[in-house]
């Protein structure tokens, strides 16, 4: 297992989960401050350890295996602690189910399709699509109160956040598509 400076940005994303859960647990607005700044520095890790890795040439089947473990670790660590702690409104749950729900398809295609040999590129759109998530849920992790703590209680943050989470859950259904139709093409003519 290489400890290059991408897969410990990588792992860094991992490790930082239980601090965002222990600052959510505080329920108070300093704490949901802190775990949108703890969110949005392991958020911000995934653009930085692909982009140091292929400026150095230093990728490693390690990284490209833990790098879509972490995001989808730390999103849904984030998605269960805004819906477990009741900072979702009721009509957020949706976009919520449908960002849980392509983040399995797709690791269950880039599994299915890893048995034929075939890779699964991350896709512009995608990329975009990882983008707007963490900001949606970086925003609803602050929410109202956590606004408040830095000046910003006149803006109604927590409705910002779910409106972005639809944007997010809108780009992550028409990726989910789009690898599902890849997925379905490499079915259809396995033989196995």
């Amino acid at each position: 297992m290489p400890f290059d400076l991408p897969n410990l940005l990588t792992i860094s994303r991992i490790a930082a989960i239980p601090l965002l859960v222990a600052m959510v647990m505080l329920r108070s607005p300093l704490g949901d401050m802190a775990a949108c700044v703890v969110f949005g520095l392991a958020a911000i890790t995934d653009y930085f350890d692909g982009k140091i890795a292929r400026e150095r040439g230093i990728t490693s089947g390690f990284g490209v295996m833990l790098d879509p473990i972490a995001d989808k670790l730390l999103v849904a660590a984030a998605l269960m602690l805004l819906v477990g702690f009741d900072r979702l409104d009721d009509r957020a749950l949706l976009p919520a189910i449908i960002i849980m729900l392509r983040e399995i398809l797709v690791s269950g295609l880039r599994e299915y399709l890893a048995t034929l040999r075939v890779g699964m590129p991350v896709t512009r759109l995608a990329k975009w699509k990882t983008g707007f998530q963490m900001g949606a849920l970086g925003t609803l992790l602050a929410g109202d109160t956590g606004a408040r703590v830095i000046g910003l209680g006149w803006l109604p943050v927590a409705a910002i956040g779910e409106v972005m989470l639809w944007g997010a859950a809108a780009l992550t259904l028409i990726t989910g598509w789009d690898y599902w139709v890849a997925g379905l093409k490499y079915a259809a003519n396995d033989k196995a």
